[in-house]
């Protein structure tokens, strides 16, 4: 049975990956539990940011393809269970919180969903990502919906078609990537930026995180008309007063998350 353990530290949630002996393959109950613990993170008002990572030293390979991504049980309930994977990577771009990838190893094919779902990503010099799916006649069609988004149209189209993995490099010259770190290094570089993110207010990391998902795919007339609401949401805060008052008073400022 795969497993999503949550370890807890000063505001940051890190996610494990627990299913080592599959390389983190994304099977149905993977799948299912990365979806609790989502949402019990999303849930606890203590959690300012989250880091996903995966146990045995490698991120994820990609879906299971002999664990329920074939079809099983007819067509329709096939595809309905497939369709968990996308409400995944919307369930992490939607969680309150920034989400942090920490790739050691692999992340391919829906394990590269993963990392271009999440708000950052940090890998070890030695991590290879891609999408092999055109290998096995299939094509990346639910991953590229997130990878659009961080990667220009023609480097997508090679990174495709190509189905090769990059270097961690590669992926940093290519948006998939924040930072490159030495290998074994990727989970505490995350857990070190995590814990930064963590200092801020909750409330604006919420507000600000939601403000710019809402606004991502309008046109800039409305996205800036609509931004302009989210700010006055925003001084309306008992965080953002307290804010300004620390910053005219030249001291820390002490956040209630609210």
């Amino acid at each position: 049975m795969a497993t999503v353990e949550v370890a807890h530290h000063e505001g940051v949630a890190t996610l494990w990956l627990g299913r080592p002996e599959r390389r983190n393959a994304l099977s149905p109950d993977l799948i299912e539990a990365l979806h609790d613990a989502l949402s019990a993170v999303d849930a606890d008002p203590g959690v300012r940011c989250v880091v996903l990572a995966g146990r045995g030293g490698t991120f994820c390979a990609g879906g299971d393809l002999g664990g329920g991504m074939l079809p099983e049980g007819g067509m329709v309930e096939a595809e309905r269970a497939r369709g968990r994977y996308g409400a995944l990577l919307l369930a992490i771009r939607r969680l309150s919180v920034p989400v942090i990838a920490a790739v050691e190893g692999a992340a391919m094919g829906g394990g590269l969903g993963l990392v271009a779902a999440a708000d950052l990503a940090v890998a070890a010099s030695g991590a290879k990502l891609g999408t092999p799916e055109l290998k096995v006649g299939l094509f990346p069609y639910v991953i590229s919906a997130v990878l659009r988004r961080d990667v220009p149209r023609k480097a997508l189209m090679g990174l495709i078609y190509d189905a090769a993995p990059v270097t961690a490099e590669e992926a940093s010259r290519l948006g998939l990537v924040n930072r490159v770190v030495a290998d074994g290094e990727a989970v505490e570089a995350a857990q070190r930026w995590a814990a930064s993110i963590a200092g801020h207010s909750r409330a604006a990391l919420a507000l600000g995180k939601r403000s710019l998902g809402e606004t991502e795919d309008l046109a800039l007339d409305a996205a800036l008309a609509h931004l302009n609401g989210r700010l006055t949401l925003g001084l309306l805060t008992e965080d953002a007063a307290e804010g300004v008052g620390a910053f005219f008073g030249k001291r820390p400022a002490v956040w209630t998350h609210r």
